[in-house]
């Protein structure tokens, strides 16, 4: 039976907090009216209530309504007001935005203890209920607008006289709630991820939970806010929803417990169709066309459009997911996702990441039960109709070829293509797959990723290169993994010599790698030798490239002083992590939450600052890092300056060539020919190789290079 209680209409809009949940000494409009000057309104005139009633306006109580000066009467008809309203400044003139064209004032709406601000324009609302409405706001045909005594607008806090069982989790990355976390507005994808790992440690989860819990106030009767500009049209329910400022909602379908962070250099938009529940959505967002989304944390400047659903997962900045599914998921900054037969589930994902048509990730048919995981670092790439099962784990830019892959897959070797191998009925990895085939998309990426990051508060450092200390750890990594599988496939000899030799560059040796898949099929090596060859190259261009951005910074300083000093003090740092884009060393995150536990550190603020206070020192890390990566593989490299500066202008030349080499072959391809009458057409519709801007800036940008490299050896 719904339990429906009868009440006095004069009680309408008052109780808001019941008297149970006020402490002595409270009222329940304490919150309400620490956020306003209640000074600069009044009580209404005789004339201007006598106005209203003409205007068909009915009050339980005239004396609970109470205006500034420069209300004008004549702006507000055939409006109800129950509880306590105060209302702005109301001029006679109207308001305009997109075409929508409203006369300012309050107008066939029911009104409960709201207060409105200057020249709002209000129409046919058929409940305002509880909320804070900033200046020149726009709201046209709404069902419900409210605020509960309890709302918690997306935020995972149980208020007073709740039970915990109530409190919101999104549970990421684990389908059955292993790895759960409680939403906060302000959290950032690397708050995320530090919760849900480390899950054995339960005095750190304990930490972080309370460090989350004293956040937010547990008290009732926070109003919902509306910030200037905002504009509103019709949408059906909206319900314990704050919104900044310029806010701009169109049609959407339900909005409730969410915050929708907001400003006028960033504004967020939700449209037609949306359902959005329990969530937290950034500045400069986008989600329209029947998004579905629930449990969830949308970052800045990303967007959710044509029916995609995301539900339990907190989606990066500077994302998109179009027309997909996306269940469980930590994806960090700059993740693309389209195609309406894509899905991705139960998956922490590390950025500059895309999803192709029909990808499915983490299929649970080889599992006994819903807690598998697939975990991929940056530049993951699963193609068209691939399936991937958990649980499966993946270096830094691994691109999957189609195929369906029948067990689960380790694969640490960066820079991969992973393919099933037709020939031999197994698995085949191409070693440095980018660097010797497409390299016109890797660099692509990189540039692509770092012009359109529109965070206006870029208040992590988002790692976009693909050479950064994840991956220098990485390529050190799969160099000592090509020589083991080298030897094993030589039968016990010596893999490090076999692949120094250039003489073995077409040798046919068939190499075979070991703990890949978790099948009986065997995964195949490709390219081992060329890829060997690559990788040294990579970090000896890497070690360049980071003394000469080094020198720009330090302009005052030797440039070879600079290099000295940095190989005397420097320490090798092996292993870093990714945390929500910013790479930052697993010792200093250890000893961050090792402050977490001992209570050093009470707050996240405390630990967003040891975000900031670590991006500040990553350039200098990261070329202490790039020097050390490449004394791994070679001691004595800075013995002979020149001949390390010539090797690292000569693989900017080849990684400059092959970006323009993997683009031509698109001119090339007699299938994509096939398309046109002749060439001619093929350049017409997709543009000369040769006017190709990126192409051509990347030649500029080696030329600049090599000219700096020379100065710096001549200077060294």
């Amino acid at each position: 039976m719904n339990r429906i209680d009868k009440k006095p209409l004069s009680k309408l809009g008052f109780e808001f907090v019941t008297p149970a949940f006020l402490e002595e000494g409270q009222t329940e409009f304490d919150h309400r009216n620490s956020t306003i000057d209640l000074a600069a309104y009044r009580a209404l005139a005789p004339r201007e209530i006598s106005i209203l009633e003409a205007n068909l306006n009915e009050a339980e109580n005239w004396k609970d309504v109470w205006v500034k000066e420069g209300f004008n009467p004549y702006l507000v008809k055939n409006c109800r007001f129950f509880g306590v309203n105060r209302i702005g400044v109301l001029e006679s003139c109207y308001l305009e935005f997109k075409n929508l064209r409203m006369p300012v004032g309050l107008y066939n709406s029911t009104l409960i203890s709201c207060d409105f601000g200057d020249n709002v324009a209000i129409d046919r609302v058929n409940l305002l209920s509880h909320y804070q409405i900033g200046n020149e706001v726009m709201i046209l045909q709404v069902n419900e607008l409210a605020t509960t005594a309890t709302a918690k607008f997306g935020n995972g806090i149980v208020k007073k006289g709740e039970e915990e069982r109530i409190r919101i989790w999104m549970e990421l990355g684990n389908e059955n709630g292993g790895r759960k976390v409680i939403p906060f507005v302000g959290m950032k994808p690397a708050d995320a991820f530090l919760w849900t790992q480390d899950r054995d440690d339960s005095l750190l989860q304990a930490k972080y939970k309370e460090m989350t819990i004293q956040e937010f106030s547990s008290k009732r009767g926070f109003y919902g806010q509306i910030g200037d500009r905002t504009v509103i049209k019709n949408t059906g329910i909206i319900k314990d929803v704050n919104m900044g400022t310029d806010t701009y909602i169109k049609g959407a379908n339900k909005l409730k417990n969410l915050t929708i962070i907001s400003n006028a250099e960033a504004s967020t938009q939700i449209g037609e169709g949306c359902e959005i529940v329990n969530g937290i959505i950034h500045e400069g967002c986008r989600i329209f066309y029947g998004v579905k989304a629930v449990r969830f944390i949308l970052a800045a400047h990303s967007q959710l459009k044509y029916g995609a659903r995301l539900i339990n997962s907190f989606l990066g900045s500077n994302s998109t997911i179009s027309c997909c599914e996306v269940l469980n998921a930590l994806i960090f900054p700059a993740h693309e996702q389209h195609h309406n037969n894509s899905f991705l589930c139960a998956a922490i994902v590390k950025g500059q990441s895309n999803m192709a048509a029909g990808a499915t990730l983490g299929s649970n048919h080889n599992s006994r039960g819903a807690d598998g995981e697939l975990q991929a670092g940056r530049g993951f790439w699963p193609g068209l109709s691939v399936a991937l099962k958990h649980n499966s784990k993946f270096a830094s830019f691994n691109l999957i070829s189609k195929g369906n892959y029948p067990g689960e897959i380790h694969n640490p070797l960066p820079f991969s293509l992973i393919g099933n191998d037709d020939s031999e009925g197994g698995l085949l990895i191409i070693a440095g797959y980018w660097f010797q085939y497409n390299m016109y998309a890797l660099a692509r990426n990189a540039w692509k990723f770092a012009a359109r990051d529109q965070r206006t508060d870029k208040d992590m450092l988002l790692e976009f290169d693909f050479l950064a200390p994840d991956t220098v750890s990485e390529i050190l990594q799969g160099i000592k993994l090509l020589e083991k599988w080298v030897s094993e496939s030589l039968g016990g000899g010596d893999g490090k010599a076999w692949l120094q030799d250039p003489a073995n560059a077409s040798n046919p040796l068939a190499i075979y790698a070991t703990g890949i898949e978790n099948t009986k099929r065997r995964t195949r090596i490709a390219k081992a030798h060329r890829a060997y060859q690559i990788f040294h190259d990579l970090l000896n261009y890497h070690a360049a490239k980071e003394w000469l951005a080094t020198s720009e910074r330090h302009p005052t300083k030797s440039p070879a002083e600079l290099l000295q000093a940095t190989l005397k003090n420097a320490t090798a740092i092996q292993v870093w992590e990714n945390l929500g884009g910013q790479l930052i060393p697993s010792g200093v995150i250890q000893d961050m939450k090792n402050d977490v536990k001992s209570g050093k550190i009470t707050r996240w603020k405390q630990v967003h600052e040891f975000y900031e206070k670590q991006a500040a020192l990553y350039p200098e890390q990261k070329f202490e890092n790039a020097l050390n990566g490449l004394l791994q593989i070679n001691p004595q490299a800075f013995e002979n300056i020149p001949a390390w500066i010539d090797r690292a202008i000569a693989t900017s030349d080849f990684l400059t060539a092959g970006i323009e080499r993997s683009r031509s072959k698109d001119y090339e391809d007699p299938f994509r020919l096939a398309m046109f009458g002749n060439a001619k057409e093929l350049d017409a519709v997709i543009g000369e190789v040769k006017d190709n801007e990126f192409i051509q800036e990347a030649k500029v940008r080696a030329v600049v290079f090599r000219e700096k490299l020379e100065s710096l050896k001549n200077k060294a």
